[in-house]
């Protein structure tokens, strides 16, 4: 079965998830709205300030029938799903994606763009990181921008992102949640003076949800 399940994770059709669960989107243009989250595991973009830092290992999340997931994702009345990592797109989405479709599903995902994309979507959240910088296909893929400010040089670096995406992606800052209190000065000043940006919270963390 072990061989089995490995050629299947090849195809799409099992996917080392981490967790799935339903909830309200915390971050972002739909913060504020339910929707079940597919959290696939394995990610090598090795963010220093990464929240879910026990996603990286996808060896640590069984490798698990897409059927069984979506399943538990019908079961809830919302009718969108956001698949989240670790990093996503590092496997093949193609057949998870179709299944939720067929389902009536509306499909979001949160990507730093490393990877090529597969499978359909109808919102893509880019929130690009400098030590694998996204490819360059999928800046002009992303309906959202979303940059995580760790510091000054992070708005700096953020405007250059902003170069890439289309004329119609929405463009967000977002403070790294451990620094908040120090950088959110910073990005209420920027915002301000660059009125094409606005400001994303992680609003799930004040609502002590996941």
């Amino acid at each position: 079965m072990e061989a089995d399940a490995e050629e299947k994770l090849k195809t799409g059709e099992f996917l080392p998830i981490m967790e799935d669960f339903y909830t309200v989107q915390g971050e972002g243009h739909h913060t504020g709205s339910s929707a079940y989250f597919i959290r696939i595991g394995g990610c090598d973009v090795g963010c220093h300030w990464c929240d879910v830092k026990e996603s990286w290992n996808a060896a640590l999340h069984p490798l698990t029938d897409i059927r069984k997931v979506i399943v538990r994702a019908t079961s809830f009345p919302a009718r969108t799903v956001v698949l989240t990592g670790g990093e996503p797109t590092g496997y093949q989405l193609t057949k998870i994606t179709e299944s939720l479709r067929s389902e009536g599903f509306s499909i979001h995902l949160e990507t730093a763009g490393s990877y090529e994309l597969t499978g359909k979507f109808d919102w893509i959240c880019l929130s690009p990181k400098k030590t694998v910088p996204p490819l360059p296909a999928i800046y002009l893929m992303a309906n959202e921008l979303k940059v995580i400010v760790y510091n000054h040089n992070d708005l700096l670096w953020a405007e250059k992102q902003a170069d890439s995406v289309s004329s119609t992606c929405l463009l967000y800052l977002q403070p790294e949640w451990g620094k908040r209190d120090e950088i959110m000065p910073l990005i209420i000043d920027f915002v301000k003076n660059h009125p094409k940006w606005k400001v994303s919270l992680q609003s799930h963390k004040y609502m002590h949800i996941p």
